[in-house]
């Protein structure tokens, strides 16, 4: 009882927590906290077990504002104020050397190229603490001013005096319509799948659709696809748009939220009796993608960038609908007995089993009539449970008399 308790408050430490929740007890950071809802930042925040977040009051917040970012420059650059490791008061001022680099939630994306997604902490002598952007030269032009909220070590909410610099973060972001997904794969190892969809008008535009109400696409890596190009051009024309429709989901799902998410999921070319549907799995940090004809694995993140998120796959992802799997193959018949060969007796495959082993056989052999020797293993059996029944008798009169 008491193991499943702590598992139990385990659980609920891991997994408790709401931003949202906690930066509405400080209304010094209510703009912050805001911005972290219209983002859909606090939805990733919550997810996650182990992060520090570096809160900015409303002046630090109006200072950025006034650069009049788009609502997904201002993603990149808030992203940049999430760490994905616990820093608490207490550790900012106990960090080995002196100096740490964490990765954010910036860098996670895959959009932040090198290390420009990491934040560089410092602890000065005199107590302060500074932060700085890894692109930004080295310059730590923002410091710790106090600690907020502490889930030790699952959450640790901090307030720093200014926004962390970063031409990188701050680039303007275009918007899900604008974004050109094709030419992401093409530069990414997929160009063989994104030249296909692109000649297909009726799939690209399905995809177009989805861009700004959410999307997730699963591109094959060209030796993968190019591999496969012979089995898509034997596909009928409408076989074809549905195979490559196939490909994406109609909403958003990070890597995070695909590990959590296991089971069914719907695609593009789901359509009333037309299932066209594949199953999530993931093993640890391994997710796959299984349909009743194969299973691949998701390999790497060319985008993550809600509402749009982009992954390669190590193979071709067959829908069952429009691919039959291969059939198993039959076990090979058991060599017939050769007509000529005369039976043998029981006794002389007797005399024979004991003086010689015989080749092993898949099916089981014929057992005789007769075995004196398990018959006496037997017997030796009931023998030594009828003496062990009595022995057992007699110690428990005797531990009765003991106990008298």
């Amino acid at each position: 009882l008491l193991l499943i308790f702590s598992v139990f408050l385990i659980f609920q430490t891991s997994n408790g927590h709401n931003i949202t929740r906690l930066l509405a007890k400080h209304p010094s950071l209510s703009t912050f906290n805001h911005y972290l809802t219209l983002t859909h930042l606090a939805q990733e925040i919550n997810r996650r077990t182990t992060i520090t977040v570096l809160a900015l009051d409303n002046a630090a917040m109006s200072s950025l504002l006034n650069k009049n970012p788009s609502i997904y420059t201002m993603k990149n650059i808030l992203s940049l104020h999430v760490l994905l490791d616990y820093f608490g008061a207490k550790k900012l001022h106990q960090i080995t050397n002196g100096t740490a680099l964490a990765a954010t939630m910036f860098q996670a994306t895959g959009v932040a190229p090198g290390v420009s997604g990491f934040v560089n902490i410092t602890d000065f002598k005199g107590g302060k603490v500074g932060f700085g952007a890894e692109d930004n030269g080295g310059d730590l032009d923002s410091f710790f001013v106090k600690s907020v909220e502490e889930l030790p070590y699952n959450i640790s909410v901090i307030q720093i005096s200014k926004a962390l610099p970063s031409a990188i973060a701050e680039a303007p972001t275009p918007g899900p319509s604008e974004l050109n997904i094709t030419g992401i794969m093409s530069a990414h190892g997929c160009k063989v799948f994104a030249d296909t969809l692109l000649a297909n008008p009726e799939a690209m535009a399905t995809y177009e659709d989805n861009l700004n109400g959410g999307l997730t696409m699963f591109c094959p890596l060209d030796d993968a696809f190019k591999a496969f190009l012979p089995k898509y051009k034997n596909l009928t024309a409408s076989g074809k748009e549905s195979f490559l429709e196939f490909f994406g989901v109609p909403v958003y799902q990070s890597l995070s939220m695909l590990k959590s998410n296991n089971g069914l999921m719907n695609t593009l070319a789901t359509d009333g009796a037309s299932k066209f549907d594949f199953t999530v799995q993931n093993d640890g940090e391994q997710v796959t993608l299984k349909t009743k004809i194969n299973t691949v694995k998701i390999t790497g993140t060319l985008l993550d960038e809600q509402p749009v998120a982009i992954y390669t796959i190590d193979k071709v992802l067959m829908p069952r609908e429009l691919f039959k799997a291969s059939p198993t193959p039959a076990p090979a018949p058991a060599p017939e007995e050769a007509a000529d060969a005369p039976k043998a007796s029981k006794s002389k495959s007797k005399s024979k089993s004991k003086s010689a082993p015989t080749p092993e056989s898949d099916a089981p052999a014929d057992s005789p009539d007769d075995d004196p020797a398990d018959q006496t293993a037997d017997d030796n059996a009931a023998s030594s449970f009828k003496g062990g029944r009595f022995v057992a008798v007699g110690l428990s009169f005797l531990l009765v008399f003991l106990l008298v």
